[in-house]
């Protein structure tokens, strides 16, 4: 498990830069945390780092959303406003172990779709412009970037 304090929106960016460095296809990043917490702007930022152009927004009501990288493609899901049978016939595990990134908001709703190996981050709001970023590891590569974030930090 590895917790990083974002004092601000370029240091979150940072942690995104850092996580970005070791994406590879297939890569599933589980993000929960409450509203306003900073998932979608987590989510803007790691698809920047992978070379996303396009503007990213929440896919509150599209549900997910595809986005070219210059590195990968980036799936961006929120899972929020659907029901866990309504996330299996979307056919959300097609995604998970697909070609791209892919970032599930509010994955706790679905946590049984997960696949065996991701990285969660729960976000927790700790001030104005503070939040609390607590990466835990399931499985590999997951598991050796917490190690290195331990190691080195962000």
């Amino acid at each position: 498990m590895f917790t990083f304090r974002s004092a601000s929106e370029a240091d979150t960016e940072q942690l995104a830069k850092r996580l970005a460095y070791w994406i590879e296809p297939g890569a599933v990043i589980a993000l929960d945390g409450d509203l306003g917490a900073g998932k979608t702007r987590f989510s803007q930022a790691l698809a920047r780092a992978i070379g996303v152009k396009d503007v990213v927004n929440s896919p509150t009501f599209t549900i997910i959303k595809e986005y070219e990288g210059a590195k990968l493609p980036f799936y961006h899901m929120d899972v929020y406003r659907i029901s866990m049978e309504e996330a299996d016939e979307l056919g959300l595990d097609e995604y998970f172990y697909g070609e791209g990134l892919t970032v599930v908001e509010w994955s706790s709703l679905i946590t049984e779709l997960l696949p065996p190996a991701h990285l969660h981050i729960y976000i927790e709001y700790a001030g104005e412009t503070e939040r609390l970023f607590h990466c835990k590891a399931q499985g590999v590569p997951y598991a050796s970037w917490c190690e290195k974030l331990n190691e080195n930090g962000v």
